[in-house]
């Protein structure tokens, strides 16, 4: 059996022409736990609600749209026994749901319900056979983790009472019995040997994310282990592998140099990682997020259960059949007209909407009335000059006359005389391309007419462009890094305070570890000297 978890960081932008379960497919896995969705009920259609060959459950965020969420896609054949969202149980209003809540006495209604509103958790249980060939249960706590905001200090006290709430609930479900795995991102790195600059070692031990960590997972080679019943997988079979990250920063390109972290774990209960772990591997290779996925295989084997539980999105109304979107009965009208329509037309009659007595003409538009489409063709608003071949052909030598008195479209000058800028040509007229308003146009001094096209009046491109760089001369050339002589590149500071809003120009390469000769520079210039 594998089970797999990846932080998305959306699921609808990863979602390509064949659906999503390419991307499923492609982890390898039974199980597969996604977080930071960033669909919320409204949002969530057919294509990422159903899948073939899988059955899903989600939890949406109830506070804010395209925020958090997780979801958990199951194969038919690990299709769960029950599931239910969230870790409280209040939205476990319905049959098949996993149960055990444990001791939440610490907690108030109003804090459990504000735990489980940001769509943070989604359990699912399944039957197993272990290797030894007894049957059991595996429960799967698929979670994303609050971020504590340092702007935002009462965002960490929330991640604590999330964590709090976790591992109340995951401990309550282990003494129910079976087997329990934590998997999704816990947006901690645990070790020194998880992060890529931990700094002064006292004050990163120090991080309460970290102690709680210390006080929840049980390592090996350790002495008070007492009452500690989950194990961190990837360190259980790989403690001593180092650059082992699973997050990255995008604007700094970090992932280039693999300078991150590893906050993505696959926790599971030390009985389970001691007799069925076979494998725990990160997928760094895997693009599509900030995030890589992580997976773990187990030697039990997975039962599907016959039916999957009430919390599956093929159940939800809208999927059901039992209540239709609006936007299933909102179709296409093509502007052309029907047959039967025709037919009344040429009755003299134009068709009515039916059940009522206002008229609406079908097709193409009526002299006086406007088509939008003729807003975007070339030359739109200058006036139309018409001629006929006659008139062409003495515009052509008039333009070509070498006394003084030069008439139209040409004055001495050497400018186009027509003020809108359009040139005449027979049966009608165009703007010749690149041309200005009252625009000299080159090779004409002399009366001497150069061809640009067919009966077209040359453009002066070289003119024109300079005429707009000296108009419009874009952003200043960007300083060059003092280490490397490369152009740097221009960021904003996004961070609250006297400086937010403010530019600067910093190394345009990826950031990495400062011994790294192709990591970036510490070179740094303000692109102002004032607020912006």
């Amino acid at each position: 059996m594998r089970l797999a978890s990846w932080n998305v960081n959306g699921l609808r932008a990863g979602l390509g022409p064949a659906g999503l379960r390419p991307l499923l497919d492609s982890l390898g896995a039974d199980v597969v736990c996604l977080q930071e969705t960033k669909v919320t009920r409204d949002l969530l259609e057919e294509p990422l609600a159903i899948v073939e060959g899988y059955n899903s459950y989600f939890s949406f965020s109830r506070i804010r749209n395209g925020y958090s969420g997780v979801a958990t896609f199951c194969k038919v054949s690990a299709t769960p026994e029950a599931a239910e969202e969230g870790l409280s149980g209040l939205f476990a209003k319905h049959d098949g749901a996993v149960g055990s809540y444990g001791e939440t006495e610490g907690f108030t209604t109003e804090e459990l319900q504000a735990l489980d509103s940001e769509g943070r958790a989604v359990i699912t249980r399944h039957r197993i056979r272990t290797s030894e060939q007894q049957e059991t249960t595996l429960t799967v706590i698929n979670v994303y983790c609050p971020r504590a905001d340092p702007e935002k200090p009462e965002r960490g006290d929330f991640k604590l009472r999330f964590y709090h709430l976790l591992q109340a609930r995951a401990e309550a479900l282990l003494r129910a019995g079976g087997h329990v795995v934590i998997l999704g991102d816990i947006n901690t790195a645990h070790k020194p040997i998880d992060h890529c600059d931990p700094g002064d070692l006292e004050s990163f031990q120090e991080h309460p994310g970290r102690r709680w960590l210390d006080s929840f997972l049980w390592e090996q080679d350790k002495d008070s282990q007492d009452g500690k019943c989950f194990v961190d997988t990837f360190r259980f079979l790989h403690p001593g592998q180092t650059d082992a990250y699973t997050c990255w920063c995008n604007v700094t390109g970090s992932r280039q140099l693999n300078y991150g972290t590893r906050i993505d774990y696959i926790l599971a209960d030390r009985a389970l990682a001691l007799s069925e772990l076979q494998d725990a591997q990160l997928m760094p290779d895997v693009f599509g997020s900030d995030h890589c996925p992580v997976r773990v295989a187990l030697r039990s084997v997975c039962l599907g259960a016959p039916r999957c539980p009430p919390l599956c999105t093929r159940f939800l109304p809208e999927f059901a059949g039992t209540q239709q979107k609006l936007s299933r009965f909102l179709v296409k009208v093509e502007r052309t007209s029907l047959p039967e329509e025709r037919g009344q037309k040429r009755g003299g009659r134009e068709p009515s909407v039916a059940g009522g007595s206002k008229k609406r003409r079908v097709g193409p538009p009526q002299k006086g009335q406007g088509d939008l489409r003729s807003f975007f063709k070339a030359g739109n608003g200058r006036p139309r000059v018409t001629t006929n071949s006659a008139n062409y052909q003495s515009v052509m030598k008039t333009r070509t006359a070498e006394d003084s008195g030069v008439e139209h479209p040409l004055d001495a000058s050497g400018r186009i005389a027509d003020e809108h800028g359009v040139e005449e040509v027979a049966g009608g007229t165009q703007p010749c391309a690149g041309s200005l308003r009252e625009e000299p146009i080159l090779g004409m001094a002399n009366g001497e007419a150069l061809d640009c096209g067919k009966g077209s009046v040359p453009s002066s491109s070289n003119q024109s462009a300079a005429l707009w760089k000296s108009l419009l001369p874009g952003p200043a050339r960007p300083p060059h890094c003092k280490a490397h002589g490369e152009p740097c590149v221009l960021r904003t500071v996004k961070k609250l305070g006297s400086n937010s809003g403010r530019r600067f120009y910093v190394c345009a390469r990826p950031l990495g570890k400062p011994s790294d000769p192709r990591s970036r520079c510490d070179f740094f210039l303000w692109a102002s000297r004032g607020n912006p």
